[in-house]
């Protein structure tokens, strides 16, 4: 799948506005530092895969960030998604 249209997907199940409301754990996953400097991020920024899941444990999405030595979201200013279950079918970029 491309990745707007995971984007897309993504963006209409509100997953991070469900995240945020407590409906699914959060798991750090890689966790590098510094990000690759091809990234243009500011000196320390780290670069994040998390993954997120249910109340059953089961995996829901993935994203990738970038977080800033200020605690915000660098990139776009929002997790990009990787991977996103819905129905029983796995979509990923």
């Amino acid at each position: 799948m491309a990745a707007q249209e995971l984007r897309a997907k993504f963006n209409e199940g509100k997953y991070l506005n469900r995240a945020k409301s407590g409906e699914f754990t959060a798991r750090l996953g890689a966790d590098r530092h510094p990000c690759p400097p091809k990234s243009g991020q500011v000196f320390c920024t780290r670069s994040q895969f998390i993954s997120y899941y249910d109340a059953q444990h089961n995996k829901v999405f993935s994203v990738h960030q970038y977080l800033c030595p200020d605690g915000t979201i660098g990139g776009s200013g929002t997790p990009d998604p990787k991977e996103l279950l819905v129905n029983d079918t796995l979509y990923f970029v």
